[in-house]
């Protein structure tokens, strides 16, 4: 028979690709796992993984067990939480993921709301940008993840051409890569999805820019802004900015990358280049030195809240999204 906590261990020894790093990273000691590996080898009747130097892979046999565990855990997550509700929710536990800039507005709200109507419930999060966020909650690391997306936003895969020198071949598996993950990143078709604002993008330049004083009733083409320098963020929304680009007709410019939207703004502020932000992200940090214009396009972007459909039922993680769907939207 296979037990759950062989199942934990599996899973672990997949991602650390060694009994001893799984150990640690369990609490258990490296006899411990490697015996209970032995009693899920036998429960299964065949090899679930290969020694390779100082460490191990999975065999096929273990890959297909590992890629059944995720949705094996979940569903038993979900019974468990189910029966700790059955007490009037006196316990309980939501394990929440999100991105930063709803860490900072909507998150501390919700989990206030949460321990209002249930002190008993435990809350912790963890920052994480999809897709990785959508990563933890597939594979059994957190009940919500709070995520966004681009609507509409397809991702086209052009692989430059080898090369010998293998430059290209990197460039081509780079390209796959981050194809992938914004494929991942926008697939929510297995997942519960609680829809919690629209999040509108705008023009960020610096105060003394000449388009810094365009109002609604004069929004600001990207095209105008076609011969700056510009300042994006995360892979995702980096990668929605050359596309919005794009479709108006031009490659923008990148001089500086970063998530980090106070540095983001410091570098706008000190008229190193323009950006497009969104509003959400304007209300979590200082925007002295800016000016924030509207753009014509009306691009926004989606912010829900993610579960799982075994997981949706749970009263703990089913206050959660209530409290987080209820969360005024901020403004900046």
């Amino acid at each position: 028979m296979i037990e759950a906590r062989h199942l934990r261990v599996l899973r672990a020894v997949a991602r650390t690709g060694s009994f001893s790093a799984a150990a640690r990273e369990l609490g258990y000691t490296q006899p411990a796992v490697s015996q209970q590996m032995k009693a899920l080898e036998k429960s299964v009747g065949t090899p679930l993984v290969v020694r390779v130097g100082r460490g191990v892979r999975l065999s096929e046999a273990g890959e297909v067990l590992v890629r059944h565990a995720a949705g094996i855990l979940a569903g038993l997550t979900a019974a468990e939480e189910e029966l700790a509700a059955i007490a009037g929710l006196r316990a309980g536990r939501v394990r929440l993921v999100s991105f930063p800039t709803a860490s900072a507005t909507l998150v501390p709200a919700a989990v206030a709301g949460v321990r209002e109507a249930q002190p008993g419930v435990r809350v912790s999060l963890t920052e994480a940008e999809p897709p990785e966020s959508l990563a933890m909650l597939r594979g059994g690391d957190c009940e919500v993840a709070v995520a966004f997306r681009y609507p509409g936003r397809v991702t086209e895969l052009h692989l430059p051409l080898d090369d010998e020198g293998g430059s290209r071949r990197q460039a081509r598996a780079e390209a796959v890569v981050e194809a992938s993950a914004s494929a991942a990143a926008c697939d929510w078709s297995d997942l519960v999805v609680r829809p919690l604002l629209k999040d509108r993008l705008v023009g960020v330049v610096a105060a003394g820019h000449p388009l810094a004083g365009r109002g609604t009733e004069d929004p600001v083409a990207l095209a105008e802004l076609a011969d700056e320098q510009w300042i994006a963020g995360c892979p995702q929304c980096r990668g929605h900015l050359v596309d919005m680009c794009a479709e108006e007709g031009f490659a923008p410019r990148i001089d500086f990358a970063t998530d980090d939207y106070p540095a983001v703004l410091g570098l706008v502020g000190a008229g190193l280049g323009v950006t497009v932000l969104p509003e959400l992200a304007l209300a979590s940090v200082r925007s002295a030195g800016v000016a924030v214009v509207p753009l014509a396009s009306g691009v926004f972007r989606e912010v829900v809240a993610l579960t799982l459909p075994d997981l949706a039922q749970v009263p703990a993680v089913e206050l959660m999204l209530d409290r987080l769907a209820r969360v005024p939207v901020p403004s900046r």
